[in-house]
């Protein structure tokens, strides 16, 4: 009998242990920016490596895995934010571009995760409208967000912060790791920069960054897209004609700000920025630029000086918003080992999409050219990932839900379209991973457009002014400079491209374009034709 009630307390206590024991599951810390692209990340060794832009995301990579060939699903802020949410491509999530408004009702990973015991939370850009659901707690900026003193929409209303966007949303972020989180249960934190989006406004102490050096030119920037498809020669993103002097690279803004701006088509943020600075703001962005001004003035630049004096001044301004994030990075990591956490937690940096600094002379993103097409995407995964590891394999942004919940150890929904990356992180090579990416543009300032991206191909159908084709071998033509496109000899390579395109087309469901093409197009287009 007494060995009956021994037992019986022993099991009691036992009980009582496990319902108390903490989560042993990792946490997810997902630091996210908009528009860093690549190659200006030292570690995926682009032309712009040599300014040494990123040490801390460089030290990430060193320790843990990056992913060289990572992509968007379609090139533009909220959208591949939707993507990351649902894991489902534009058309299915019905957020395909940023005028739409996000259904937070649908099903996101972030619920699951919830629902699964993790505590989670959001903070920084959003760009989706609407609350966001499927947070223990958020902070995010209403739409573009604003650089200096931004308000922020919290769960009990909106206020102004003062300071850097990009310090402000760390602030926040570290303040939850040390006050907010359940030390019982494990986390997904998502802290999501505006920087280095346009009108690329850094913080006070980085406005004198790389004025001693000269910013290495891309090669293309003097590109005339001379072989490609017309829609290259129509768009609104060449620093040459459209980089507008005053609005987005400041140029005697600092001094007339109390003017609004009369262009109509111009990006105001700017303008709106120097309302919102203090007088202390305000007094160093003039020391720092009306120098600078006053020379620009003087030398009366023209043609190629011209280009070549809005890429500096362009690039150099692009580099100290990513500073900005880069330093972040680094506060974050420091904050999970001064409370313990760095070795149960996995820490991934990731952006929007790529960016033109000034390849083929351009800047923004949109297109499916390989700048803004390619994503960073590199994580740390303590005793998973091997240090310093890099993979080829071609992953997407719709396959951050579904690697969430892997980790997790969730089942994946079966109606999510990309694929776990658990696999790939474990240093697995599974034979039946994809060789083939769909992208799919719809929205403005580049013709709408839509393509297949393989290991070594690439072939986009531009289809909202008449019915024109690019496409490229990567590695013989990797700045995708000669259109195969047309050409006999390579008739039989366009064929299989094309079909396996509308492949991908049937499997996503995908047909978005279609609609108003007429029967026998779209017969065409379905036999690949």
């Amino acid at each position: 009998m007494k060995e009956r009630i021994v037992i019986l307390f022993l099991l009691i206590f036992l009980m009582g242990s496990l319902a108390n024991a903490k989560d042993p599951r990792a946490n997810i810390l997902f630091i996210f920016s908009d528009d860093h692209a690549p190659h200006a990340i030292g570690a995926y060794n682009g032309w712009l490596k040599s300014v040494n832009p990123t040490p801390n995301i460089d030290l990430l990579a060193a320790e843990g895995m990056l992913f060289q060939n990572s992509m968007c699903s379609n090139s533009i802020c909220g959208p591949s934010r939707a993507v990351i949410l649902s894991g489902k491509h534009s058309h299915k999530n019905g957020f395909m571009n940023n005028g739409n408004s996000f259904d937070w009702s649908q099903q996101t990973f972030s619920k699951i995760l919830r629902k699964a015991g993790y505590q989670t939370a959001l903070y920084g850009k959003s760009h989706l409208k609407g609350r966001p659901q499927g947070f223990d707690d958020w902070a995010v900026l209403p739409g573009q967000g604003l650089y200096y003193n931004p308000d922020m929409i919290f769960p009990d209303g909106r206020r102004r912060i003062n300071g850097h966007c990009t310090d402000i949303v760390t602030d926040i972020a570290v303040e939850w790791l040390k006050e907010k989180r359940d030390t019982e249960k494990p986390f997904m934190l998502m802290v999501q920069h505006k920087a280095p989006h346009r009108n690329w406004m850094p913080a006070t102490r980085h406005l004198h960054l790389y004025d001693d050096i000269k910013i290495p030119e891309p090669a293309t920037l003097f590109d005339k897209w001379e072989d490609n498809a017309p829609p290259a020669r129509f768009q609104e993103l060449e620093i040459d004609r459209h980089m507008d002097l005053n609005y987005d690279l400041f140029v005697d803004l600092t001094a007339e700000f109390d003017q609004a701006p009369s262009q109509k088509r111009q990006d105001r943020s700017a303008w709106v920025n120097m309302k919102r600075m203090s007088s202390e703001q305000l007094k160093a962005w003039r020391a720092a630029y009306g120098p600078k001004d006053a020379a620009f003035h003087a030398a009366n630049l023209k043609g190629k000086d011209l280009v070549r004096w809005k890429f500096q001044r362009y690039a150099k301004n692009y580099l100290r918003c990513v500073k900005g994030v880069d330093e972040s990075v680094g506060r974050l990591r420091t904050t999970l080992k001064e409370l313990g956490l760095d070795e149960n937690t996995i820490v991934i940096y990731s952006s929007d999409q790529g960016f033109y600094i000034g390849d083929h002379g351009w800047y923004d993103k949109r297109w499916m050219y390989e700048e803004s097409l390619k994503m960073p995407f590199i994580i740390k995964w303590p005793g998973v990932t091997k240090a310093g590891s890099r993979s080829k394999r071609l992953i997407q942004n719709l396959d951050y839900a579904e690697t969430f919940l892997d980790i997790a150890g969730v089942k994946i929904p079966s109606d999510m379209q990309g694929l776990s990356l658990v696999p790939l992180l474990k240093g697995e090579s599974p034979k039946n991973w994809r060789k083939s990416l769909y992208y799919h543009y719809y929205v403005h300032m580049v013709p709408r457009h839509y393509g297949i991206r393989t290991q070594r191909y690439k072939l986009m159908h531009f289809y909202q002014f008449g019915n024109e084709w690019e496409m490229y071998d990567l590695k013989t033509d990797p700045d995708e400079l000669t259109n195969l496109y047309g050409k006999s000899e390579h008739a039989k390579l366009t064929k299989r491209l094309k079909k396996q395109l509308t492949a991908l087309q049937v499997h996503y469901e995908e047909d978005s374009d279609l609609s108003e093409k007429p029967d026998s197009w779209k017969a065409e287009m379905r036999a690949g034709k």
